[in-house]
């Protein structure tokens, strides 16, 4: 029978699992629209350049921490991210 330490972990893990989840695929509405439509005019440059060093800086984080979740989470928002950046530099 598991125990309360066991539990506790299943759900802070659900708990991380689904807000990596989220925050990651949050991203892929946006990049698609900004390839569909080659506009980018109203998204922020200095936002997406910070945000895109945030992600990086979070990914070198879990490589150091060896934590999965952290790496895969954060390796698939760099991309997206980043993607939005460049189309925001190429695109306007």
């Amino acid at each position: 029978m598991p125990g309360r330490q066991s539990i506790y972990m299943t759900v802070v893990d659900w708990i991380g699992s689904a807000a990596a989840t989220l925050t990651t695929t949050a991203f892929i509405p946006q990049a698609w629209k900004v390839w569909r439509s080659r506009h980018a005019a109203d998204i922020s440059l200095g936002m997406y350049s910070l945000f895109t060093v945030g992600v990086a800086l979070w990914l070198t984080y879990g490589l150091l921490l060896g934590s999965w979740p952290i790496i895969i989470a954060n390796t698939v928002t760099l991309l997206l991210a980043g993607a939005v950046l460049l189309m925001k530099i190429k695109f306007g």
